[in-house]
């Protein structure tokens, strides 16, 4: 960290704790007459488990960078939301750190956002486990038949490697690129959350029962689709294009696919 990054680092632990509620003598911290707003130094250190000696060096902006396991303690200690404590880290100098998995709840108002676009194209939300969490009326026309049974029925991933529906929907060539896309999203999903037991339990589950997955995951590749042009088959309106744009929520690491129809199909 620079002077000037240690500096405004400092400037920001001071407004969180100015911004603190003092504690009552009932949580184990001496409540006294207080002359400035919030908690003191003191307290704060106590609750973040560190020498009231650093954190004021800290606030001073005369210590070092300080490591991960130092900010998460103040992160806990002020109480941060996870916007907040991703800004605290990047104040400090190091990456924010990444979620134990995705968000299991769409926002209410990217679900109004899916029903308004019912009459325009289809609309899909998935995880970063790429787990299908909702669809909109088009869209359910379009894939309705993209999900199974199992523990991993919702799964993209899944359905893709053990499903006859891709060369349908898709045709052979259209397959076959969903099918490089699939893996390589899943290596990006199994690299993010490297301990997530679902996903590790679809690894283990594709690897034994589908040759193709083994194939592509073989080539080791790795990817995130954002846009596309896609033709697929629409099972009353026939063969129809679409121009497909992915936009990311990365607080809930939800994924939005629009599939916008092109005119000139």
């Amino acid at each position: 960290m620079s002077s000037s990054d240690r500096t405004e680092f400092g400037e920001y632990l001071k407004r969180r704790r100015a911004a603190m509620s003092p504690p009552d003598t009932r949580g184990g911290v001496r409540a006294s007459r207080r002359r400035v707003p919030g908690l003191r130094r003191q307290e704060v250190s106590d609750i973040a488990g560190i020498s009231v000696e650093y954190y004021t060096r800290l606030e001073q902006g005369r210590a070092p960078r300080p490591s991960r396991e130092i900010l998460a303690a103040l992160a806990r200690a002020f109480g941060l939301s996870d916007a907040e404590r991703d800004h605290l880290f990047r104040l400090g100098g190091e990456q924010p750190p990444e979620p134990a998995s995705p968000a299991s709840v769409i926002r209410p108002g990217l679900l109004r956002l899916l029903r308004g676009l019912d009459d325009t194209m289809p609309v899909t939300v998935h995880d970063g486990r790429l787990d299908l969490l909702a669809r909109n009326r088009p869209a359910e026309e379009l894939l309705g038949h993209l999900t199974g049974d199992g523990p991993f029925e919702r799964n993209i991933a899944y359905q893709a490697f053990t499903t006859d529906v891709l060369p349908r929907l898709l045709g052979e060539e259209g397959a076959d690129r969903f099918l490089r896309v699939a893996a390589s999203e899943l290596r990006v999903a199994l690299s993010r959350y490297p301990g997530d037991a679902y996903l590790r339990a679809l690894l283990a589950e594709l690897t034994e029962n589908s040759r193709s997955f083994r194939d592509h995951w073989e080539h080791g590749e790795v990817g995130a689709s954002k846009s596309a042009l896609k033709e697929m088959r629409h099972p009353t309106r026939g063969w129809a294009r679409f121009e497909i744009e992915v936009l990311h929520d990365p607080e809930r690491d939800h994924w939005i696919m629009l599939y916008t129809p092109r005119d000139d199909a």
